[in-house]
């Protein structure tokens, strides 16, 4: 055998040693013996699926992690790659973190389904189902094509993602905060349903608490500003990340874009300038998708999940409820398209 073919044999069992060690402590601690059964990816099986991840088979790029399409075996998978320069103590612990989250909530229908890793890598490889139709961008449109959805579609993503994140709050002893809601950690099916993924920046709070105190993570523009002065992560954090969410996806804008000034702009201070100087707020969506009565009210919620007090914010079960009703058009659908 060659040297370096000895070496790199050697790297992949060290590797696979002290990952495979670290993500079993990781997905005992977590589960109480109770587990989704994970396939375990050979590092060769990867990299011949990503072409070595050649940009060609990438879907989305994120500051810590790219996402490329390989098949393995005749089958498309996702894959989830972390980037190889954010190693450290740290950043390993939110990697397993992502790992053993995905498998809790893998047999949910609004979360991407956890498949397998691979831990012959110095971070591990995550592999997930394929979601044909991708990701949204940042203006919540599907980044296939780059078109704007259908305000049905996007109004179906906004009760799906709703779902997920009530589930993350309510389904266990131990609440689940998601912390970086967006539209770029959102896939979607063929089917057009809606799939909330990653939670490298996800924590679950003590039993029995409401709260904990740590560093703020997450994305800009997203983040609540009680959260980001104070340190406080509460079941709010994710509020009002989701009613930013849903802005992007009422108004085709990012959470925050250049203003007319030359100074990035935030959506939520965007939408109030509006709003306290009379001006209409114009909704986006073809001629024959427009429903402004159920957008106006779509828009009245996302304000109320991004009150500037915790306090005064739904709860995400309550926000679920409200969307739900609004995909049934249970509601008055005939106002003129502006506020």
């Amino acid at each position: 055998m060659r040297p370096w073919r000895r070496k790199k044999v050697s790297e992949q069992r060290e590797w696979f040693l002290k990952n495979g060690s670290t993500f079993l402590q990781e997905l005992i601690a977590d589960s109480n013996g109770i587990s989704n059964p994970i396939r375990f990816f050979s590092s060769d099986q990867i990299l011949k699926a990503t072409d070595r991840f050649h940009p060609n088979c990438f879907i989305s790029r994120h500051r810590f992690f790219t996402w490329y399409k390989g098949v393995i075996e005749d089958r498309p998978y996702a894959i989830k790659k972390f980037t190889d320069s954010w190693f450290s103590e740290e950043s390993e612990r939110e990697v397993y973190n992502d790992i053993v989250l995905s498998s809790r909530v893998s047999n949910h229908s609004s979360f991407l389904k956890l498949l397998g890793c691979s831990l012959e890598f110095p971070l591990p490889v995550i592999v997930f189902e394929y979601p044909e139709n991708e990701v949204l961008n940042e203006r919540g449109a599907c980044v296939v094509d780059g078109t704007l959805l259908p305000w049905k579609v996007r109004l179906k993503i906004a009760k799906e993602v709703a779902s997920a994140v009530t589930y993350l709050h309510t389904a266990f002893p131990r609440i689940i905060i998601h912390r970086d809601i967006k539209p770029t950690n959102v896939f979607l099916d063929k089917n057009w349903n809606a799939k909330l993924t990653d939670f490298t920046f996800s924590v679950s709070l003590p039993v029995g608490k409401s709260w904990i105190k740590d560093k703020v993570v997450g994305t800009f523009g997203y983040i609540d500003p009680v959260y980001f002065s104070r340190g406080l992560v509460t079941e709010y954090t994710d509020v009002f990340s989701f009613g930013i969410f849903m802005f992007v996806l009422l108004l085709g804008k990012p959470a925050s874009f250049p203003g007319s000034d030359g100074y990035h702009c935030n959506i939520l201070d965007y939408v109030k300038d509006l709003q306290e100087r009379g001006e209409p707020v114009e909704f986006v969506g073809g001629s024959n998708d427009m429903m402004p009565g159920q957008m106006k009210m779509f828009l009245d919620l996302a304000l109320r999940c991004c009150k500037e007090r915790s306090e005064d914010r739904p709860k995400m079960i309550l926000v679920a409820k409200e969307i739900k009703l609004l995909a049934k058009g249970s509601h008055d659908c005939s106002e003129d398209g502006q506020i």
